[in-house]
C-alpha cells in the first residue's frame, strides 16, 4: 500500500529526475574528453596547435580558452600587418550593338544581284535599276569590267574579268563575305530578265528562312551522267542562307574542279554536287511564276494567265520594252490594289449593318480615320474658302489672294474629280457638265487629310437631251498615304566646315557682334569650323588701300581674337570688283581650297551657333544635296516694340520677326559639288558674261546642277534687323528679292497698320 502511493507520488517527477540526472552524466564525459585533450604532448600536442605560419604560439583549438598565464612574455612579438586593399578586377566591356536588330540576330528580308556587264550596264543595267531599286531594299550590280563612268544611283561591284564562270564564282564569294550576315533570301537575275519586285518580296515573305532552297525555273542538265535539276539564270533564283552557309567551304572547290559553258549551270552542279539540293519551282504550295517572252511581243496585248502571275519575264531585248513590262505590271497591282480596296469597303459596310448605330457607326469615307474631334474652342480646325480663281486665306494675312501654283492645281483637281464621280454614280441617265465653283470650303485634318466641300453649278442633260442647271454638294477626301522614308546617303557631323564672311564697306560695323557670338560658340568649344573673312573693295578703295585700308579697324580685331585664342588662324582674302557677285567671289574661293571642303556661305548679321553648324553638315551631302537655310529675322524695334522697351533678346514668334523667304544669301555646299556646276554653266557664260552677275549661287545650283537643292527654315539662325543697300547693278531678279526683304523686315501687317492708323489719327487732330 505504501509501496503504491510513493509510486503514484514519484511518477510526476521522475521525467524531471531523470532529466537532470542525463545532464550531469553528459557534463562530466564532456569535462572529461576535453582535460585529455589538453594533457597531450609530444607530436599530438603539437600538431593541434600548430598554426597556418608554422609557428605554435599563435594557434590555439577552437574549443580551448587561453590565458594570460599561458602566454610566455618572452617568446610574445607583436607585428603590425599593413592594410593592403583588395584590388577590384576590371569588368569586362560588354560589347553592344549599335542597332537593336543587329544585337537580337535580325536581318533583312532579301538582296537583290543583278549580273550585269560593260556593254549592257548603261542600258539594260539602268533600266533594271529604275524599276526595281525603289521597291527593293538592296540591289547590287555585278559586272567584270565597267566604263569610266557608273550611272548615277547604282551599287556596281567590278571582278575585274569579263569571264562568265569567274564572274559569278566570284559574285558568290562577295556575297558570302559581305552580305551572308545581313539577309535571309538572296536572288540573281540577269540584266535582261524584268523582275516584278513586290511579287519576289511577297514570295520571299511567306518561305521559311532555316530551309536549304534553291528556286527558280527549272532545267536538265544538257549531255554527261550528272543526275538532277538546276535553275536557269534567264528566269532569276531564289537561294537561301543556309544554302550559302553550306555551300561556303566547298566553293574553291566548285572552281576548280567544275567545268561548264554557263555560269547558271556551273552553280547548279556546285550546289548539288556539295549540298545534295536542286533546283525546285514549288516549295509548300508557293510556285516561282516565270514567263518566256516573245521577240518584238506588246506587253499590253498579252492576256496568258502566266504572263498575268509571272514573278520574271525573259528575254528582254531592249530598256523600253523593260519599261513597258513594268508599265503593265504597275497597273495590274494597281488595279488589283482598287478591286481590294472596293472589297474591304463592302466587308465593312456589311459588317456596321449590325452594329448598334447602323450604317451610321461606319465613317465616310469607308476605311478612312474618322475626323478630328476638337476638346476645345481652340482646337476647332479652320475651313478655307476659295473659288477658281481667289483664296480666301492667305500666308501674309491679307483678306484675298490669288490662287496660284499647286493651290490652284489642287483645286482644278479635286473638281474635275468630283464630275468624273458625279458622272460615274449617274450615267447613262444623266450626263453632267461643269459650269462654275459657286463655293468651295477646304480645311486639312491630321488624323485623315485634306477635306473638301463644293457647291458645284451644273448643266445635266438626259437621254433624250433635254437640259437644266442644277447645283450639286459633294464632299471629297484626299487622304494621307503612307508615309515613304527616302534613302539618303550617310553624313557625319565631324566634317570640318569652312565659314566664308563676305564684307563690305557698310558691314564693317557688324563684325564685332558677329566675331562675339563665333567666337562664343567656335572658339570656346573647339569646334571645327574655320572663319575665313573675304574683304571686297571697289576699284577706288582699292588704290587707296596703303593710305587709308577700309578694313584696318576689323584686321586689328582680328589680330585681337588670334592672340587671345593662339590655337585659332582668322584668315582673310582681299577681292576688288565693280559688281559684288557671289560667282566671282566663290571662284577665288573654291581655287584656294581642297575639292572636298565643305563651306557655309554666311552674313555678318548673322548669329551663328554650334546648332545650325551641325545641321550644315547633316544637310549638305556631297554629290546628292546643297542646303540654303532661310534665317529667322527680326522686325525693326520701331515697328515691332512701338512705344515699348525693346527686350535684349529677341524670341522667335511671329510677332518679333519672321522667316525671310526672300533672302537667298547664307548656303551650305561642297567644293567639288560647286565646281561641277560651275563647270556646266562654262558654255553659256562664254556667250553671255554678264550671268556671272545676274545669278546668284542658289539660281546656279537650280539651273545647272543635278543636286537636290534644299530650302528649309532654319530655326537656329538668327538675324537681328538691318536695312539692306541693294545693288542696282545686280540682276533684277535679286534686285527685287533685296527690295522685297527690307519691306518684309519692317513689321508685321498687323503692326504696320497701327502705326498708320496712329499716324492718320495724329494728322485728323
Amino acid at each position: 500500500m505504501r509501496f503504491s502511493m510513493f509510486i503514484s507520488l514519484l511518477r510526476p517527477i521522475g521525467p524531471v529526475i531523470i532529466g537532470i540526472s542525463l545532464g550531469f552524466t553528459l557534463s562530466l564525459l564532456s569535462v572529461n574528453w576535453v582535460e585529455e585533450s589538453c594533457v597531450l604532448d609530444g607530436k599530438a600536442s603539437e600538431e593541434i596547435s600548430l598554426g597556418q605560419d608554422g609557428n605554435s604560439k599563435g594557434a590555439r583549438r577552437p574549443n580551448s580558452i587561453l590565458t594570460v598565464n599561458d602566454v610566455d612574455d618572452e617568446d610574445f612579438e607583436p607585428r603590425i600587418v599593413p592594410y593592403k586593399p583588395i584590388k577590384q578586377s576590371q569588368p569586362k566591356k560588354v560589347f553592344r550593338a549599335k542597332y537593336i536588330s543587329t544585337e537580337l540576330g535580325i536581318r533583312e528580308r532579301l538582296f537583290v544581284g543583278i549580273l550585269t556587264s560593260k556593254d549592257s550596264i548603261n542600258t539594260m543595267g539602268v533600266a533594271v535599276n529604275r524599276t526595281i531599286s525603289h521597291h527593293l531594299e538592296s540591289v547590287v550590280f555585278f559586272t567584270g569590267t565597267r566604263n569610266r563612268k557608273v550611272p548615277h544611283g547604282m551599287f556596281v561591284v567590278t571582278h575585274g574579268d569579263e569571264r562568265l564562270i569567274w564572274n559569278m564564282f566570284q559574285t558568290v564569294k562577295y556575297i558570302l563575305e559581305h552580305y551572308i550576315n545581313e539577309y535571309d533570301w538572296f536572288y540573281l537575275a540577269q540584266d535582261d530578265t524584268y523582275t516584278e519586285a513586290d511579287r519576289i518580296k511577297n514570295l520571299v515573305a511567306h518561305l521559311s528562312i532555316d530551309r536549304e532552297l534553291y528556286m527558280g525555273s527549272t532545267e536538265e542538265f544538257i549531255g554527261g551522267e550528272m543526275e538532277g535539276r538546276y535553275c536557269y539564270g534567264g528566269f532569276g533564283y531564289l537561294l537561301s542562307r543556309s544554302l550559302l552557309l553550306r555551300l561556303k567551304p566547298f566553293l574553291e572547290n566548285c572552281r576548280n574542279d567544275i567545268l561548264s559553258a554557263r555560269p547558271d549551270e556551273w552553280l547548279g552542279r556546285c550546289i548539288i554536287d556539295y549540298t545534295n539540293t536542286q533546283c525546285v519551282d514549288e516549295h509548300e504550295g508557293l510556285q516561282y511564276y516565270h514567263y518566256e517572252m516573245g521577240k518584238n511581243s506588246d506587253p499590253s496585248k498579252e492576256d496568258n494567265v502566266r504572263f498575268k502571275n509571272a514573278l520574271t519575264v525573259h528575254p528582254v531585248s531592249d530598256p523600253e520594252q523593260m519599261y513597258r513590262l513594268h508599265k503593265h505590271f504597275t497597273e495590274i497591282e494597281l488595279q488589283r490594289t482598287y478591286d481590294e480596296i472596293l472589297k474591304l469597303q463592302a466587308e465593312i459596310k456589311n459588317v456596321s449593318e449590325v452594329a448598334f448605330d447602323g450604317n451610321r457607326s461606319s465613317q465616310w469615307p469607308i476605311g478612312i480615320n474618322p475626323p478630328f474631334e476638337p476638346k476645345s474652342r481652340f482646337e476647332v480646325l479652320r475651313w478655307d474658302y476659295f473659288t477658281e480663281e481667289q483664296v480666301y486665306s492667305c500666308i501674309d494675312d491679307s483678306p484675298k489672294c490669288e490662287l496660284r501654283g499647286i493651290d490652284r492645281l489642287d483645286v482644278a483637281d479635286i473638281i474635275e474629280i468630283a464630275m468624273g464621280e458625279l458622272n460615274k454614280k449617274y450615267k447613262p441617265v444623266l450626263h453632267l457638265k461643269k459650269q462654275q465653283l459657286i463655293n468651295g470650303y477646304r480645311r486639312f485634318d491630321p488624323t485623315r487629310g485634306m477635306e473638301y466641300t463644293l457647291d458645284l453649278q451644273m448643266e445635266a442633260v438626259n437621254q433624250k437631251g433635254r437640259s437644266r442647271s442644277i447645283t450639286k454638294r459633294v464632299h471629297l477626301v484626299r487622304p494621307l498615304s503612307r508615309i515613304e522614308i527616302i534613302p539618303m546617303p550617310y553624313v557625319t557631323e565631324a566634317t570640318r566646315l569652312h565659314v566664308i564672311l563676305p564684307l563690305t564697306l557698310q558691314d564693317r560695323s557688324y563684325v564685332d557682334q558677329f566675331l562675339q557670338v563665333f567666337a562664343a560658340n567656335s572658339f570656346e568649344t573647339s569646334e571645327n569650323a574655320i572663319l575665313t573673312f573675304l574683304f571686297i573693295y571697289d576699284p577706288i578703295e582699292a588704290q587707296q588701300v596703303n593710305q587709308n585700308d577700309i578694313f584696318a579697324s576689323v584686321k586689328a580685331q582680328i589680330n585681337a581674337y588670334e592672340r587671345k585664342y593662339p590655337a585659332v588662324k582668322i584668315p582673310w582674302i582681299s577681292v576688288k570688283t565693280e559688281t559684288p557677285s557671289q560667282i566671282k567671289f566663290l571662284d577665288i574661293i573654291s581655287k584656294k581650297h581642297p575639292v572636298d571642303t565643305l563651306f557655309f556661305v554666311a552674313n555678318v548679321n548673322t548669329n551663328v551657333n554650334s546648332e545650325f553648324l551641325n545641321r550644315c553638315r547633316m544637310n549638305s551631302i556631297n554629290n546628292w544635296q546643297v542646303f540654303f537655310p532661310i534665317h529667322f529675322q527680326d522686325y525693326n524695334a520701331d515697328v515691332a516694340f512701338h512705344n515699348q522697351e525693346a527686350p535684349h533678346t529677341v524670341d522667335l514668334v511671329k510677332d518679333n520677326g519672321h522667316f525671310d523667304r526672300s533672302s537667298f544669301e547664307e548656303a551650305c555646299f561642297y567644293n567639288s559639288d560647286y565646281m561641277a556646276t560651275r563647270a556646266r554653266m562654262a558654255s553659256d557664260v562664254q556667250e553671255n558674261e554678264e550671268l556671272l552677275e545676274t545669278l546668284d549661287i542658289y539660281d546656279m545650283f537650280v539651273k545647272y546642277s543635278i543636286l537636290h537643292v534644299f530650302r528649309a527654315v532654319e530655326p537656329a539662325l538668327h538675324q537681328r534687323y538691318r536695312y539692306q543697300a541693294c545693288n542696282p547693278r545686280l540682276s533684277e531678279e535679286i534686285y527685287h528679292r533685296c527690295v522685297q526683304s527690307n519691306l518684309n523686315g519692317l513689321g508685321s501687317r498687323s503692326q504696320l497698320a497701327m502705326l498708320l492708323f496712329e499716324q492718320e489719327q495724329g494728322n485728323s487732330t
